[in-house]
Parts: C-alpha cells; structure tokens; sequence
C-alpha cells in the first residue's frame, strides 16, 4: 500500500509540480513564430535572420548612417538670411532639424554684429520643402512625435504650453508666449502640455513669431508684418547662420529620444540634397534607395526615415549589415548599460532592438525583430542574456 501510495504521489507532482522552472528569455523568443534574431559571431543565436520584418525605430540608425555618408559627422545645417531695399528680413530655411529658442538667441546676436537694427517686414521662405508632405504611418494626434515637417522649423515643431485658472503661460522660459501658442492653448484643459503644431503653415508662423519677439528683447525695432515669400533670384546674402550643433550631436539626440521630426527632416533633406529643392517624398525615397544600393548592395524601398510606417522591412541580417557600418559612429546611440549600446523599435504590436554587445572582448552587432506583442522590458533581457 505504501509503495502504491509513493507512485500515485510521483505521479500527481509530475502534473502539478510544486515550482515551476521558469523559461529564459531566449528560450521563449525561439517559440515565438514572428520573431528574428541575428548576432555576429555567435552561430548559436540565430533566429529566421533572413526573415523580412517591421524594423520601427531602429530604422532610424539606417537613416543616421545614410546622413553621416552624405553630409560628414561635423556637418552643420544652414539658414540663410536677406535684407533688401524696403529693409524687410528674409529667412530661408533648408530643413534643418534642430533649431531651437537658444538657437535663435544666436541668429539674432549675430544679425546685430552683422549691423542689424530695425526691419520692416520679416518674410519667411519655407519652399525648400513641398507644402503638403504625408508620411505614412504619421499620425494626427497632439503628441510631440507627430510633428510636422517644414523647411523653417522651431522647437522641433512643437509647442510647450501651461495654462490655468489665471491664464496661459509659455511651457519654457526660454521660450516668449506667442499668438499662435495662446490659440493652441485654449483647446488645451488646464495643466502642462507639450503639443505638436499639426500643420507645416503653423511651424512657418510659429517660427517668425518666437523669431519677433526675441528681436525685440535684443533692441531691435520690428514695424512691419509676417509675409510668407520666396526669395528673389540673385539677392545677396546678408547673413548665414550655421547651427552650433554638428551632425553628429543631432544623429546622438534622434536616437537617444527616438525622435521621429529629426529623422524624417533629415530624410527629406537627403531628397532635396541628391535630386535638388523642393523636397518630396519622392524624392526622398529614391534618394534613400540610391545610398542603400550604394553602401549595402540592397534593391528596397524605404517610405520613410523615422520607422513609423509599416510598409518597410528589413531582415534582422541586414540590420546587422547597418550596424557592422555604423560600428565607428557606436558611441552615438543610448547605453544599456557598459557592455549594450542599442536602439529601441516600438509600434502596436512590433518590438525590435538592435546595437552592440561587448561580448569576448569585442563589440558584437546584433538586431531583434519581433512582430508580435511582448513586454516592452523582454527585448532589453534577451540583450543581458545574450551579453552574459
């Protein structure tokens, strides 16, 4: 009976163990049907590598790497400046993607030593950038990485705002309340908000706004109105302002905030700079083509730079590929920790990373593309497991 009793005692525990080994990361990411896994020199770990997948956000190392190679890591963007008969002040911008109020403190100081003390109107040329541009994947929501794109940006197109019972109040000291800030305002409820400005006409407005008010902090006399125009043909700049962060600063602040503005202006820029002005989708995503057919070899097409559509794909070998490129530029993207510098990818439904490991004394490219729904923290263990 005793003996009886044992065996019915096994086999009940066989069913219903007390503790249950619970599985590795990796071991539940190989039982997964919609994922891939690529790292160099490790053979063991691979997983549908050559499996196209939704890459998101870290398709912006791609779009970094394709900036580094046509514009060099000191690059610094431009925005042109003209003063004509009537002494109206006309800004030309050419995208560039990381002006902010600070920015601007330092155009103006340098129009004042350039001799500039009054203007009549301030005329903004945005045409650099078509007017109506869609990204796919571009949402409409208030939310800052759904800002528009435009030739003269600020702020990364979005605005900081606080309002309450008392009023409405500028999000930032750096920044002057503006008329357009008080319109966003009122369809606000009370509290702290940071809203993007929707419509590529309102970043233009919302620059030259911001742009006034802090002419008349420096002492500059300001009589005239906003005009929204092109510059004439053959007139002479007055002033060319180069913004003090280099490429390379910009690239390290897209992929530490994954910031979905800098690289899709940059993916327009590249448009505009290989197949000339006005930018264009179009032309963009030749562009695009054109330097990952030059530098990797591939024939694909890429809808956008930031990774929000879901009509690019890229198999976790070939993100491997970009990575074992931008290995020099590594120092550029966020720490994990010491050992992991990688880049996050997150849409409904999609969870990649992709960066370097320093594993066997060396750093080892790796890519994770997951097409499925985890927690958000599982693709960051896989990265440990992989490390130890």
């Amino acid at each position: 009976m005793k003996n009886i009793n044992l065996v019915i005692l096994f086999f009940l525990l066989a069913l219903n163990p007390p503790f249950a080994i619970s599985k590795t990361a990796l071991q539940r990411l190989y039982q997964m049907p919609k994922a891939s896994l690529y790292i160099t020199g490790d053979s063991k770990h691979q997983l549908n590598e050559n499996k196209p997948r939704i890459p998101a956000s870290t398709l912006k190392v791609l779009t970094a790497l394709l900036s580094l190679k046509t514009w060099e890591p000191d690059h610094r963007f431009k925005t042109d400046f003209y003063r004509n008969a009537q002494q109206q002040l006309i800004i030309k911008g050419y995208g560039d993607p990381y002006i902010t109020s600070e920015e601007l403190d330092r155009m103006i100081s340098q129009l004042k030593q350039q001799g500039l003390k009054k203007i009549t109107d301030l005329k903004m040329d945005s045409s650099y950038f078509i007017d109506k541009i869609r990204i796919d994947g571009r949402s409409q929501t208030n939310n800052p990485y759904d800002a528009p794109l435009s030739a003269l940006s600020l702020n990364f197109n979005t605005l900081s705002i606080h309002r309450n019972k008392k009023g409405i109040y500028s999000g930032e000291p750096q920044t002057p309340l503006t008329p357009l800030m008080r319109t966003f305002a009122k369809r606000l409820p009370y509290g702290r908000h940071r809203v993007n400005l929707k419509k590529q006409p309102y970043a233009t407005r919302y620059f030259a706004e911001v742009f006034i008010k802090k002419l008349k902090q420096q002492g500059i006399d300001v009589k005239g109105k906003i005009l929204i125009g092109k510059v004439k043909k053959n007139e002479p700049i007055f002033y060319q302002h180069l913004n003090s962060k280099t490429l390379s600063e910009t690239i390290a602040a897209m992929l530490k905030y994954s910031n979905n503005f800098i690289a899709n202006q940059l993916f327009l820029m590249l448009g505009a700079e290989l197949h000339g002005a006005p930018a264009t989708i179009k032309k963009s995503q030749q562009a695009y083509s054109e330097k990952v057919k030059q530098l990797l070899g591939w024939n694909k097409t890429f809808y956008e730079g930031a990774g929000l559509s879901r009509n690019n794909y890229l198999t976790a070998k070939e993100l491997v590929q970009v990575l074992q490129q931008f290995a020099p530029y590594r120092p550029l993207m966020k720490s994990q920790n010491a050992h992991i510098f990688a880049k996050t990818g997150t849409l409904t439904g999609v969870s990649s990373y992709a960066g370097y490991l320093y594993k066997n004394e060396q750093w080892q490219a790796f890519a994770l593309l997951i097409n499925q729904s985890v927690n958000g923290n599982f693709r960051k263990q896989i990265a440990l497991e992989l490390l130890n």
